[in-house]
């Protein structure tokens, strides 16, 4: 075997992972609490399938979360641009608009 075949085998696999890879794991994080490694799984699964209206509307709840209403809006609204029949991805935007509503009414009676 020669040197450069040895130090191809010897070499680290390169692991590449899907969308829908990411969006898996973002859940079983996003389910403990995390929402900062989900963040980054689901932001990681939109780069990888801008299209992946799941990603989208995961990335919107985890924006939400961690309180970046306006980057969750556009999440949303992006998820159901593309798939705008979809009854959860509706579901969730839905209540975001309703408790965002009530955070600037809120926000504008304050002094």
């Amino acid at each position: 075997m020669t040197f450069a075949a040895l130090l191809l085998l010897l070499a680290p696999a390169v692991v590449e992972t899907s969308s829908s890879d990411e969006v898996r794991f973002g859940i079983e994080v996003a389910r403990k609490g995390l929402w900062q490694e989900a963040r980054f799984r689901f932001e990681k699964a939109t780069q990888l399938d801008p299209e992946n209206a799941s990603a989208l509307n995961n990335l919107a709840v985890a924006l939400e979360q961690q309180g970046d209403f306006d980057k969750a809006r556009e999440a949303y609204e992006k998820a159901l641009k593309l798939k705008p029949n979809h009854i959860y991805i509706q579901q969730n935007y839905d209540l975001f608009r309703e408790a965002d509503d009530k955070r600037n009414r809120k926000s504008r009676k304050k002094p």
